[in-house]
């Protein structure tokens, strides 16, 4: 008799977990467990830019940097934006959609951290790109005779050979703000 009134108290117990399926059949309908999740990619290797070179590009007012008869790692662009000189980064190495980071520049006496973000360049292909006023002194890192180390979390670090190159772009690009400034400091308006 003690084992059918302990089996009449179990019966209501087992009935109630049964209308309730486990936490865990909860879990893996809500979060896939099958090994694909959506997440970063896998970082990069740094790439050997031991024999890399600063070149000009098709484009007037941009150069690249990369080894000699490969595709550029590099490329450094003048363009405008909203009416201000802007020096465009572009690192070609993959990100991901909507990703952004703080890439880390480290040379000739200076230390700079730049935001860059994840741009398309192809459909659903992307590349690290970040646009700066020519004016800022955070890229004075790029104007020196040494070498510089860029480095991207995910995108491996890429060392810059010294060159004029980038030094001549940016002064460059300076060089039209600088004119624009001096008309305004006139008085007049400046020329677009």
């Amino acid at each position: 008799m003690f084992r059918l009134s302990s089996l009449a108290l179990c019966l209501p117990l087992i009935a109630l977990a049964a209308c309730k399926p486990p936490p865990t059949d909860e879990t893996r309908a809500r979060f896939p467990l099958d090994g694909q999740r959506d997440g970063p990619s896998q970082p990069i290797d740094s790439p050997d830019s031991s024999n890399a070179i600063w070149a000009d590009s098709k484009t007037p007012g941009r150069i690249i940097y990369g080894n000699p008869g490969e595709a550029p790692m590099l490329a450094l662009a003048c363009v405008e934006e909203a009416g201000t000189p802007m020096l465009r980064i572009t690192r070609y190495a993959p990100a991901d959609e909507g990703a952004g980071a703080l890439m880390a520049l480290i040379g000739n006496a200076h230390i700079e951290r730049l935001p860059v973000d994840a741009v398309e360049a192809a459909p659903e292909a992307y590349l690290w790109e970040g646009s700066y006023p020519a004016s800022a002194p955070a890229l004075e890192v790029l104007t020196g005779r040494r070498e510089v180390t860029l480095t991207i979390p995910g995108a491996g670090k890429l060392t810059l050979n010294p060159s004029e190159r980038p030094r001549m772009l940016i002064e460059s690009c300076r060089g039209d703000q600088k004119e624009d400034a001096e008309i305004v400091s006139e008085g007049a308006e400046p020329a677009l």
